[in-house]
């Protein structure tokens, strides 16, 4: 198994202190995801990897998924100090339930820009997501990216992703379920009442060779059914 570089490792704790891990190391966090970048470079765990500011802008500049946000603010004049304050945030991934990430409302499919909403997954993952849906788990949405790697999308899905799960997202809409687009792009979700976006909101379903897993055709009649095809046993 290759091992990450350090600067992966290092993009990782970064990823997993602000979208997971602030509270539970004492990072103080404000709703929009923002955390002081001095204090997020005096955690214990980044400050062994002997990280500075521009270490941390260069990770940053260089995340090719666009995951991070650097802001800077004039320091208040009751601080007494003339000096910028710099902030760091996850522009989407929160498990931390009291985040408001900055998103933009999609009110219709032409909110995309791309037209598309596609979910990576394994092959596992599918057959109990062919049944019950996607779930947003302990994260705060469900993550759909604008299409796959090979059409250069930056954000929202795993390289390593075995079935893509496309989604109507205009159905859904229809049926009251709220769409967000973050700031890098990520189409987001909570889905219904329960956390889960169900089986019928799926349009397609294809593997990464092609394999037609699902796909929905209209009939005479302008009924939408499932075609489960492929090499998957699983039907919805």
């Amino acid at each position: 198994m290759i091992k990450d570089t350090p600067e992966v490792r290092l993009s990782k704790t970064i990823s997993w202190l602000l979208r997971h891990g602030a509270k539970s190391e004492g990072l103080a966090m404000r709703t929009d995801g923002c955390v002081k970048v001095e204090d997020l470079l005096a955690n214990p765990k980044i400050k062994s990897q002997n990280v500075d500011f521009a270490r941390l802008q260069a990770i940053v500049t260089a995340d090719a998924k666009q995951r991070y946000a650097l802001l800077s603010e004039p320091a208040a004049e009751e601080e007494g100090r003339a000096e910028e304050t710099w902030w760091i945030k996850a522009n989407q991934g929160h498990s931390i339930t009291t985040v408001e990430v900055e998103m933009k409302s999609i009110l219709s499919i032409k909110d995309i820009p791309s037209a598309c909403a596609v979910h990576g997954t394994s092959m596992a993952a599918w057959k109990s997501i062919a049944i019950q849906g996607l779930s947003k788990m302990k994260r705060n949405h469900i993550h759909l990216a604008q299409g796959v790697s090979d059409d250069n999308v930056i954000s929202g899905m795993r390289r390593s992703s075995q079935v893509f799960i496309y989604v109507d997202v205009q159905k859904a809409i229809d049926a009251g379920i709220k769409f967000f687009l973050s700031d890098n792009g990520v189409v987001l979700t909570s889905g219904d009442e329960t956390g889960f976006l169900k089986p019928e909101y799926f349009d397609r379903v294809v593997t990464a060779k092609n394999e037609v897993l699902l796909e929905r055709s209209t009939t005479s009649d302008n009924v939408v059914q499932p075609i489960v095809q492929g090499t998957s046993e699983i039907s919805i």
